[in-house]
């Protein structure tokens, strides 16, 4: 769903031997979870449990892989995402949802997932078996996961189908859904709690109308029902259970924040860091009252709608310099509570933002999100449609089921996958410890530079020609390396190499692109051979232990009790220590208690993480 005017129809464990892992995982790690309705026990699933936090990428970078199929997110997240520094990746509704093999736009329109017939994890996009795998791949590879939630409403009243994918049948006209189960109590109805006339929302500053008439046709869900609430609990604690670590929460603008409040309240800590789930709530902005922006952020962040508008504006009128100025623009929200984007599946399809369609102009608007101090950044990548075709299935088989992701094959964004975005991310990674940009610097009205304190210096020029000009960088004196243009390697520079003096840099910025430096990419030939890895976990112990991380890598003694990286307790119950672990590879570890001869092993699966392209990093756990 989006803005009102849209229609939203539409080795394993050491020390263990592989058998006695496979029976630890089989008896500590599975547990049965049974999803409880007004009915009672509807559906028994098998969630997974943490026995020990995962180390994830240190970003809060989102990669929104709309509508990809479970596997090719697997791949993206092993290849591209992780290793890039990816925080996390936003995936489409996994739910059972209506099957619609014709309809005006042609097959399978790309709005049936949000047209949920059941919980069940079985869809167009892919099984649940395939779902937890892609999860567990993408945590190995460092990154979250973050679903797409439908839990406003269900499937359109109007439908004339009546099963789901998975083969769960209802009944749209008589609101009745027994795969959940849901019945016509369960839902808002016109000349009931909805009084419009028609059931649909017409008036969108009416919260009477936004919260209990259809949008668009949707079943709208009761949601000040006890009974309807604990189901959606129970279907966002089983993605949770699968290690899911949070949810952009579609047409949450139609959800009371008084009814979403005690959902949110019943959700389960994230497996994989032990923590409240992350929160993304789509709201429009333009509302007053109970439909302001500020009443939702109690439940979590906001998607930031205004500050999409506002690129598309600068960046289509060519007013670059006026970007200065964002920290004071109103845009309804502040940074810390949104979630920032240039464009979604929506927005792109009514033309209220910029999109893939605008190129260069796209990318440039995408990289300076990832540059300037607003907001947690989402980058879109979804599939190509024609201009006279919104309703466009993803590429499909017959059946519906979206087939495999190719960025070769222009069917596809990747925006995400190019080396310059990747660059970027990295960029964004190493300086967004400062919140505040220095030394704005317009040199025409499409060529900016700013820097992030002493980390980074990025220049974008939105014109047709290069464009040549100096600017204080606030870094050291040295030459760095492009993250536009390839970054650095072990050998030295593979991007476009600037050279600071006098911390100012003479600089082209080539037409319709930019440059991005920072200090984690320099040319000093053995920049980033190694990365200082910090390993910093809360461990309580007794008096004579000391804790220790042993690991698959030679400076973490290969698994060896006898060795390992000794922490400090300098900041009890905080244990410290850093170690030079080798770039871009992926390391397997655990945190150990040693007193005298005696060793205790942290329970569970290894911790898992890909040490990048920075040359720091630093990992926070706990145990116990």
């Amino acid at each position: 769903m989006a803005p009102t005017s849209i229609d939203h129809r539409r080795p394993g464990r050491t020390p263990y031997s592989i058998m006695e892992r496979r029976l630890r995982a089989a008896i500590g790690r599975i547990s049965a979870v049974a999803l409880m309705g007004t009915a009672g026990v509807t559906a028994v699933v098998l969630t997974r449990q943490a026995d020990a936090a995962e180390s994830l990428n240190d970003s809060d970078v989102t990669a929104n892989l709309w509508e990809w199929n479970w596997p090719s997110i697997a791949r993206a997240c092993t290849d591209q995402l992780g290793p890039a520094g990816y925080g996390a990746v936003q995936v489409a509704p996994p739910q059972e949802s209506v099957t619609l093999p014709a309809g005006s736009g042609g097959a399978h329109p790309w709005w049936e997932v949000y047209q949920p017939v059941s919980y069940q994890i079985h869809g167009r996009l892919g099984t649940r078996e395939q779902f937890s795998a892609m999860v567990r791949s993408c945590h190995t590879a460092g990154v979250r996961v973050y679903v797409d939630a439908v839990i406003n409403h269900t499937a359109g009243s109007n439908n004339s189908v009546s099963t789901g994918y998975a083969g769960s049948s209802f009944d749209p006209k008589g609101y009745s859904y027994p795969a959940v189960p849901y019945s016509s109590a369960d839902f808002h109805h016109k000349g009931a709690e909805c009084t419009d006339e028609d059931g649909r929302i017409d008036a969108w500053n009416d919260p009477g109308e936004v919260f209990n008439c259809e949008l668009s046709g949707l079943s709208d869900l009761k949601t000040e029902k006890a009974g309807v609430r604990d189901k959606l609990t129970g279907y966002l604690n089983d993605l949770i259970g699968i290690g899911v670590d949070g949810f952009r929460v579609d047409a949450a603008k139609h959800l009371p924040p008084a009814d979403f409040a005690p959902i949110v309240a019943g959700l389960h800590r994230t497996t994989a860091e032990a923590k409240a789930p992350y929160i993304a709530q789509e709201v429009a902005p333009g509302g007053t009252g109970d439909l302001a922006l500020s009443r939702y952020i109690g439940n979590g962040d906001v998607l930031g709608f205004s500050y999409a508008y506002s690129l598309k504006e600068h960046f289509g009128n060519g007013t670059l310099s006026d970007l200065q100025y964002l920290p004071q623009w109103d845009l309804g929200l502040a940074g810390a509570g949104t979630a920032a984007m240039v464009a979604n599946h929506d927005t792109e399809r009514d033309r209220s933002t910029l999109s893939y369609r605008d190129g260069a102009t796209y990318r440039l608007a995408s990289w300076f999100m990832l540059a300037f101090p607003y907001g947690k950044p989402f980058l879109y990548d979804g599939f190509v449609f024609p201009a006279g075709n919104t309703d466009q299935s993803p590429p499909a088989d017959s059946t519906g089921a979206v087939t495999a992701t190719d960025c070769g094959n222009g069917a596809w964004q990747c925006l995400t996958q190019a080396t310059a975005t990747k660059g970027m991310v990295a960029w964004h990674n190493a300086t967004r410890s400062v919140t505040t940009v220095s030394d704005f610097t317009a040199p025409a009205a499409t060529v900016i530079g700013f820097h992030r304190g002493s980390l980074g210096w990025f220049g974008l020029n939105a014109s047709g020609t290069a464009s040549t000009a100096t600017y204080a960088t606030g870094l050291a004196d040295g030459t760095y390396c492009d993250r536009i243009t390839g970054g650095a390697t072990a050998g030295g520079c593979t991007g476009t190499p600037v050279t600071v003096s006098g911390g100012k840099a003479t600089v082209t910025i080539p037409a319709n692109s930019a440059v991005a430096i920072d200090g984690n990419a320099r040319s000093t030939g053995t920049a980033c051979a190694t990365v200082a890895v910090t390993f910093t976990a809360t461990v309580t112990t007794t008096y004579g232990q000391n804790v220790f991380v042993l690991g698959n890598q030679s400076a973490l003694s290969t698994w060896a009790t006898s060795g390992g990286t000794a922490l400090s307790p300098a900041a009890y119950p905080v244990w410290t220590g850093t170690v030079s672990l080798p770039a871009n590879t992926t390391v397997e570890y655990k945190y150990v208690k040693k007193e005298g001869s005696a060793v205790t092993w942290e329970s569970g699966d290894n911790r898992t993480f890909s040490t990048g392209s920075a040359c720091t990093k630093t990992l926070t756990d706990t145990w116990g």
